[in-house]
């Protein structure tokens, strides 16, 4: 697993930012005046109860959202100024997403699932090898059906990699797993973060996933209530659950 550099580059880097949501005369603010910064290489954990504003931030620093007020900057770029052309450029080139429900297509192998990415990325890896790397070799020309749940999440890990983005956002990536197959994902997940020096950041409720982050952020009523450092990560397989 990659430690945090404490000299390493910032990617994202986030001030005051708020997200207010509007229906009717209804106002809910999801966000509310959030500073983070990211470093390259790093394993970020993000801790909080539903509606907490973790999904929230990750969608807007993924270009899937945009926020009320405040400022995101990727790599010294402010995206708060970024048209709908710009973000599909960004996510399409730098971001890889991971979510609680795989999102693969039924009708299409692994493989095929894998191969959408890398038909549209600048320089992707094979699909071979993004599977290779979460340990599907073996399962390549398998339909989503024929895969267990934690084979069909890793089946979307290798999707999300293959394209070689800087950065990779999970939500709930174990959100729909038994134990045993969570840590498995994690594995999967921390292997990308080491090897590919990926700046990764998880969504999770389990507060034990926690040992596995560089840096832990906790989450209350939109805000980041605390920050600590992790300075001795496990390996996932650590993990009590």
């Amino acid at each position: 697993m990659a430690a945090i550099d404490t000299q390493a580059r910032p990617v994202f880097h986030v001030e005051d930012l708020t997200k207010v949501y509007v229906t009717g005369e209804v106002e809910v603010r999801a966000l509310n005046g959030v500073d983070m910064t990211l470093y390259e290489g790093e394993m970020a954990v993000l801790l909080g109860p539903s509606g907490s504003g973790k999904s929230t931030l990750l969608n807007i620093i993924g270009g899937l959202d945009q926020a009320t007020d405040g400022r995101v900057e990727f790599e010294g770029e402010d995206m708060t100024a970024f048209g709908a052309r710009q973000l599909t450029r960004f996510r399409r080139r730098n971001v890889g997403f991971v979510f609680q429900f795989y999102n693969l297509i039924p009708s299409l192998t692994a493989w095929e699932n894998v191969a959408l990415v890398t038909e549209i990325a600048r320089d992707p890896m094979t699909p071979e090898e993004a599977l290779a790397m979460v340990d599907l070799s073996d399962r390549m020309t398998h339909f989503p059906a024929q895969l267990s749940g934690g084979e069909q999440q890793r089946v979307a890990i290798a999707r999300a990699i293959a394209k070689r983005p800087e950065v990779l956002l999970c939500d709930e990536p174990t959100g729909a797993l038994d134990s045993k197959t969570g840590v498995v994902v994690l594995e999967a997940l921390t292997r990308v973060n080491a090897e590919f020096g990926t700046t990764t950041a998880i969504i999770t409720h389990n507060a034990a996933t926690r040992r596995i982050a560089d840096r832990v952020f906790h989450f209350h009523d939109g805000k980041i209530v605390q920050m600590v450092v992790n300075e001795n990560p496990v390996p996932p397989s650590e993990v009590v659950w």
